[in-house]
């Protein structure tokens, strides 16, 4: 399997009906993490700061995955499940049908850097 160098080219090789969603929450992470460095590793995009992975995203056969400090997820385990969206103790999987509203994106993120303490 090939590495996947950048954000560019994961979302460009991810089904194209998961593309917009990718997108979305790739923007949304770099807004609420400005000092945040884009990077890849274990094959998923993901923003970290100062070596710390704060949030990643992913793609998959039939769903989309938000990855996060553990944290954050207990702290907002009400909101998520209230939004109908299922979650494991890191991440979040979604459609594109049923995506993770922006607010609550951006409180998860929000609260997975506090998680981390960068």
């Amino acid at each position: 399997m090939t590495a996947i160098p950048d954000h560019d080219a994961y979302i460009a090789a991810a089904p194209e009906a998961f593309r917009p969603e990718l997108q979305r929450l790739r923007e949304i992470l770099g807004r609420v993490l400005p000092d945040a460095e884009e990077m890849v590793a274990y094959g998923m995009p993901g923003f970290r700061i100062g070596g710390t992975v704060v949030a990643s995203y992913a793609a998959f056969s039939r769903q989309c995955g938000l990855y996060l400090q553990a944290g954050a997820l207990a702290e907002h385990a009400e909101e998520v499940a209230a939004a109908g969206l299922k979650a494991t103790k890191t991440g979040i999987t979604f459609t594109p049908s049923k995506p993770i509203p922006d607010a609550l994106v951006e409180k998860l993120v929000r609260a997975s850097r506090e998680d981390a303490g960068v």
